[in-house]
């Protein structure tokens, strides 16, 4: 292969790094909250009831956001539930994923839990069968002093000082049909500006996310959201995006291409934001949160059957996932200027980058891209100029060979570099042309020999992220040589 230059220049920047886009997503759907983050049965509970070794490997990640409690099971979701002692909680159905709740998991342990691992809280209101007061109830509960009737409650519960959740959801996918409390784009509308201004009258600190479209694939796409932003207007902060991938076509290639969909999914977003903005010839903005994005198309076990903590889309994960994961961050470094929040779906068991078995714990391949950028996530972006071979995929149009994303630090470049050959080494030319490398901090790899290798617990180590040093600097240059299907995170030195 011939070899690919990447041109960078510090002055050529898109915006400032938001650490919020290395969120999670905690949703009490299948084994994600008991068994994965809440255990008390296992032998590694803390005093809380919380699971150890998920929490150890999970900080690893370095997670700042973090969306609670859904997802689907948020439109039918009722807070109060949640709260109060443990015994007096009602247990009941839940309709999203045909499991039974049993509420020893709510608001007060999730924030405890935020907490203890420094996550930014994240709610999510129930716009589908729960109402606009309901929403400015749960606010009051989390935000205000003592001396109402909802932060009296939160007092008498343990926590006389305010939780302090800044961040909230006007729902969840209020576009899709299978959503509880689905209606079409007006009528959601109305309901979340309704819950909007009690919501901030509540507490005015707060910032707001809008039901955006959740797939790119249904009739109402972007019409949705011109429709719900032009009627909410400055009351919200931010628009949701969802975007779930996945091999259907068993081609690698065409696989590995499909940043060139995230691209477009978020400029089109971002497109309809700025036309409101201008047609309401207003000062604020929205910007974009992807609140739910990940790989998954090959676990669809959606169906609890009337259990506790069934086993429910627990997804393998290979080496081109974790490809594709490393494809989506790039995508976000590269609309750093209007992607400001991003919540993998989701943290533990569901889709998710840890899986428990009994007391045994599986690191699976999709946490290593998530570490790698997350270590190296302090800057600004920087625009990345790639010439060199490229691809025609079959469903995304033509891609360079090498995928890239940059952060400029304190004296600092962190480089990310993705070589989607199946079987070819790459050689990178990086050229930085108003400044000098001094050498090489620090630099690390994930690859492997076959795209479908994946970690198992009898194998946990199939695919890692381990140091790589095949990178030769001198002032004006550096000069990498990537195996096929590697993604290659370093940071060099100015």
């Amino acid at each position: 292969m011939k070899p690919t230059t990447l041109s960078l220049h510090t002055k050529f920047q898109i915006g400032q790094v938001d650490p919020r886009i290395f969120g999670g997503f905690l949703e009490h759907m299948g084994r994600c909250v008991y068994e994965g983050v809440y255990h008390s049965d296992s032998a590694h509970a803390d005093e809380n009831g919380f699971r150890s070794d998920s929490l150890t490997a999970l900080k690893r990640l370095q997670m700042t956001a973090m969306r609670y409690p859904g997802g689907n099971f948020a439109s039918g979701y009722h807070w109060m539930d949640g709260i109060g002692p443990k015994q007096q909680r009602p247990t009941v159905r839940d309709l999203a994923w045909q499991s039974i709740e049993p509420n020893q998991f709510g608001t007060d342990e999730y924030i405890q839990l935020c907490r203890s691992m420094g996550w930014t809280p994240m709610l999510t209101a129930n716009l589908g069968t729960g109402t606009p007061e309901e929403a400015r109830n749960w606010v009051e509960y989390c935000n205000a002093p003592p001396g109402t009737r909802y932060a009296d409650m939160r007092a008498a519960n343990g926590s006389i000082a305010p939780h302090a959740v800044k961040l909230w959801c006007l729902g969840n996918e209020m576009d899709g049909p299978w959503q509880l409390g689905h209606v079409p784009a007006g009528q959601y509308a109305i309901r979340a500006q309704q819950a909007a201004k009690m919501m901030k009258d509540t507490d005015r600190s707060i910032e707001l996310v809008a039901c955006g479209s959740c797939t790119i694939d249904m009739d109402t796409y972007m019409a949705w959201d011109h429709e719900v932003l032009d009627y909410l207007g400055d009351y919200t902060d931010y628009v949701s995006l969802h975007r779930y991938v996945g091999n259907h076509e068993n081609d690698t290639a065409n696989y590995l291409a499909i940043t060139n969909s995230i691209d477009r999914q978020i400029e089109e977003m971002d497109a309809v934001c700025r036309f409101i903005q201008a047609k309401r010839r207003s000062k604020k903005r929205a910007y974009l949160c992807f609140d739910e994005w990940n790989v998954w198309y090959k676990n669809q076990e959606m169906d609890g059957e009337g259990k506790f903590a069934p086993h429910l889309i627990e997804e393998v994960y290979n080496l081109e996932d974790a490809l594709v994961i490393a494809g989506f961050f790039h995508s976000f470094l590269r609309h750093a200027d209007v992607l400001k929040i991003a919540n993998i779906a989701q943290i533990a068991n569901v889709i998710a980058p840890i899986l428990t078995r009994g007391d045994d714990l599986l690191v699976q391949s999709i946490f290593y891209p998530f570490e790698m950028f997350s270590r190296r996530r302090e800057g600004v972006s920087l625009q990345t100029r790639v010439e060199g071979p490229s691809y025609e995929s079959q469903s995304y149009g033509r891609v360079h060979m090498i995928d890239a994303s940059a952060i400029l630090g304190e004296s600092k470049l962190h480089l990310f570099l993705s070589n989607r050959s199946l079987d070819e080494s790459a050689e990178v030319q990086i050229q930085l042309t108003d400044d000098e490398f001094i050498g090489l901090d620090n630099a690390e790899i994930l690859t492997g020999s076959d795209p479908k290798q994946a970690n198992s617990f009898e194998q946990p180590d199939q695919i890692a992220s381990i140091p790589f040093d095949n990178t030769h600097v001198v002032p004006n240059q550096a000069t990498v040589q990537l195996p096929p299907l590697s993604f290659v995170a370093m940071t060099l030195d100015l």
